[in-house]
C-alpha cells in the first residue's frame, strides 16, 4: 500500500478501534503525536508501535519537538531548550555553538527515535525579528546565516540519530506579528527582500539536508495572493523549479484560522494539494479529517509515495541502551551547560 497525502492526530494515549479503520484508509500516510498522546516513554512507545503495525510501509509517525515551548513529550525526556538558546552564544562562540547545536540535534532525534517516532517538524528555519510571539526563540537568529549555519550542524545531528529533518516555515514566519493559528497574517515584504534574507537558510539546505518543508499559512502579498501552502508559485516556482527541492512538502495544520481563508477542510486540502503539497495535516478536530477522507479524490502518486517514504526515521534505538550511553549523558551535559534546567533529576556522572 502506498503511502496516502493525509496526516492525522489521535484522541488519547492508545488507538481507538475508529482511529485503527481511520489510519488504514488508503488516502492517509501519517500520523501526528500531541501532549495528549504522551504519558510516558513505555506508552508512547506501545502506541508507535501499534501505529506501525497497521500497515506496510508503515505509517509515518511526527511530532513537534523542538524545544523550549514546542515540547510535546517531557516526562522522562530531557527538557530541550529553546534553539534560541543557541543562538545567544553564536556571535562570540561560533564553533562551540555549532558543537553545541549537532548535539542538540542528535539528542532530540534520538530519544525520539527510540520510542519509535520517525521525525520531528524540525528545525525552524524562521528568522527572528523580533516582532512575532509565536516565533520568538523558536528561532536560531535573527542573522539568516547564522541560522543556516546552525541549522546545517543541528541537521547533521539528526542525520546522525537516523532522523530526516523537516524545515519549517518556508518561505520565513519571523516578520509577522499575527499568529497563524489565530488568525491570516500579511507580509509585505517584496519577494527580493526575502530571498537575500528569510529564504537563505532554505536556499542553502534545501538540496542536500531537508527531507521535507513546510509552507506557512501567510499571504506575502507582493508575490502572490494566496498564502504560501495553498500557493503554486511559492511551492511550484519558488521551492521546486528555483530552489531545486525534490523532498516531501508538508502543509501547516489546515484547521488553523491562517487556512480558513481558502474554504471548508475539503477545500483547503484539495488547494494545498493542488498547489503541490505532498502531505496535509488535519489536527484537532476528528470531523475534519473523516470529511476529507469522504471527499477527497486522489489517485495512488508513486513520485509522492516515494518522497513521503523518505521521512520514515533509519533504524533506531533501544531505549535501556540510550540512556545508558556516554553519547547520551554527553549529549545532555551539552544542553544543560548552555542552558541548565533546575528540575533535572538525573545523575549524569
Amino acid at each position: 500500500m502506498t503511502l496516502g497525502p493525509l496526516m492525522v492526530d489521535l484522541v488519547g494515549l492508545a488507538l481507538s478501534e475508529v482511529e485503527q479503520e481511520v489510519l488504514q484508509h488508503p488516502l492517509v500516510g501519517g500520523v501526528i503525536l500531541f501532549s495528549r498522546n504522551y504519558e510516558s516513554p513505555e506508552q508512547v512507545a506501545a502506541l508507535t508501535k501499534s501505529i506501525r503495525a497497521l500497515r506496510e510501509p508503515h505509517l509515518i509517525i511526527s511530532v513537534d519537538h523542538e524545544g523550549g515551548r514546542v515540547q510535546r513529550f517531557r516526562k522522562g525526556f530531557t527538557r530541550l531548550p529553546p534553539i534560541g538558546a543557541l543562538g545567544q552564544h553564536y556571535m562570540q562562540h561560533p564553533k562551540q555553538t555549532l558543537e553545541r547545536a549537532e548535539q542538540s540535534g542528535w539528542l532530540m532525534a534520538a530519544e525520539l527515535r527510540s520510542v519509535g517516532v520517525d521525525f520531528s517538524f524540525a528545525p525552524v528555519l524562521d528568522l527572528d525579528y523580533g516582532v512575532s510571539d509565536i516565533i520568538g526563540d523558536r528561532s536560531f537568529h535573527r542573522d539568516p546565516q547564522a541560522v543556516a549555519s546552525m541549522a546545517h550542524a543541528y541537521i547533521q545531528g539528526m542525520k546522525r540519530a537516523w532522523m530526516p529533518a523537516v524545515g519549517k516555515h518556508f518561505p520565513g514566519h519571523g516578520a509577522v506579528e499575527v499568529d497563524s493559528h489565530l488568525g491570516l497574517p500579511i507580509d509585505e515584504r517584496h519577494f527580493e527582500d526575502m530571498w537575500q534574507a528569510d529564504m537563505l537558510p532554505f536556499r542553502q539546505l534545501c538540496q542536500s539536508e531537508l527531507a521535507g518543508v513546510m509552507p506557512a499559512h501567510i499571504v506575502y502579498e507582493k508575490s502572490d495572493s494566496l498564502p504560501a501552502g495553498f500557493s503554486p508559485f511559492w511551492i511550484k516556482e519558488i521551492l521546486r523549479d528555483r530552489l531545486g527541492f525534490q523532498g516531501a512538502v508538508l502543509s501547516d495544520d489546515l484547521s488553523m484560522e491562517g487556512a480558513a481563508i481558502i474554504g471548508d477542510p475539503l477545500a483547503r486540502a484539495e488547494a494545498a494539494l493542488d498547489a503541490g503539497c505532498d502531505m496535509v495535516l488535519v489536527c484537532n478536530k476528528p470531523e475534519s479529517a473523516i470529511q476529507v477522507i469522504d471527499g477527497l479524490r486522489m489517485k495512488a502518486d508513486p513520485l509522492r509515495h516515494m518522497r513521503l517514504v523518505r521521512l520514515h526515521g533509519r533504524h533506531g534505538f533501544e531505549r535501556d541502551e540510550l540512556l545508558a550511553s556516554q553519547q547520551w549523558k554527553n549529549a545532555v551535559n551539552t544542553v544543560l551547560s548552555y542552558a541548565p534546567d533546575p528540575e533535572l533529576e538525573l545523575n549524569l556522572k
